[in-house]
């Protein structure tokens, strides 16, 4: 089964269609007056969809249990053929696509076994996937390829060359994954000035500035205190994301002080130095987070 420990929950939607074709106009006849020998086909039908995607997981070795929190079925009829339209919604962190069309085949193979007594010439066709949203693809900007980031480490035994850099290659890794290109990647140590220095420097050039180091509570993690005066805009959200994320994967991310905002058309992140904490606080708002570029040029909300 595919790890997606490391995605957040957003809406996801999908709907499936499948259509069951009968041969005569009979069998229409009796699904619109419900004189079917088997019962309400429609209603037997819709009762066993529903059961069919609450338990996709049991049936399809590689999709996960997940909450189903909506799902409506309904049915339209045209000359011999009955369109069976599919909808599920869930908040989690995985697509429903599969679920829906799972649904969408056992309510069509429940209409045929009810009516396969009065038409024996009924076909199933055309199952397939109408629209999905919700996933990656639906938090994508265009152009991400022209944002350009740099990376700064504030670490006193990384810049003394003691310990080796590992979360600032992390996030790197994670910004090229995004199509990010990287302009500079600087290992400095703990010092405000410095700190603040390189900020304001390459906040000038670079669309994204992330420093990794320096959120905790020792006397040497200065890193919010060098960045929050020039800050000209919190952005609480962002932050709070980052420790929402970590909380549910670590205790210890309440003690971190990572730190968001605006800088002229620059945004400023400061994310934990550990290699977890820097690579689980770019999960938590990548590639969403790219969508604040599309509103500092000035364009609106889809």
């Amino acid at each position: 089964m595919v790890d997606i420990t490391h995605k957040i929950k957003t809406l996801r939607v999908a709907k499936a269609e499948a259509i069951v074709k009968v041969s005569k106009q009979e069998t229409i006849d009796a699904l619109n007056n419900n004189s079917v020998p088997k019962g309400n086909v429609f209603e037997m039908a819709k009762t066993a969809g529903l059961f069919a995607v609450k338990t996709t997981h049991n049936v399809i070795p590689d999709c996960h249990p997940l909450p189903i929190e909506f799902t409506a079925i309904d049915y339209e009829i045209k000359d011999l053929s009955v369109k069976i339209s599919l909808t599920i919604k869930t908040i989690y962190k995985t697509g429903v696509e599969v679920e829906a069309m799972h649904g969408a085949s056992v309510v069509a193979l429940t209409m045929y076994d009810m009516l396969k007594p009065i038409d024996k010439q009924i076909e199933i066709g055309n199952i397939r996937l109408v629209e999905k949203s919700g996933g990656k693809s639906s938090f994508n900007i265009k152009h991400r390829s022209q944002l350009k980031a740099s990376v700064i480490v504030c670490s006193d035994s990384v810049s003394e060359g003691k310990k080796e850099d590992k979360a600032g290659k992390a996030i790197i890794e994670k910004l090229k994954k995004n199509d990010i290109e990287i302009c500079n990647y600087d290992i400095i140590p703990d010092e405000i000035e410095e700190i603040r220095s390189k900020a304001i420097s390459y906040s000038e050039t670079s669309n994204l500035v992330i420093f990794t180091g320096g959120t905790g509570l020792s006397y040497r993690d200065v890193t919010p205190e060098a960045l929050e005066p020039i800050l000209e805009r919190r952005i609480p959200g962002i932050e709070e994301a980052i420790r929402t994320y970590g909380q549910e994967r670590t205790p210890y991310a309440m003690l971190s002080r990572s730190v968001a905002g605006t800088l002229g058309d620059c945004l400023i992140l400061a994310l934990p130095g550990s290699t977890n904490g820097a690579r689980e606080s770019m999960d938590a708002v990548f590639p969403h987070l790219t969508h604040v570029f599309k509103i500092l040029k000035g364009q609106q909300h889809d």
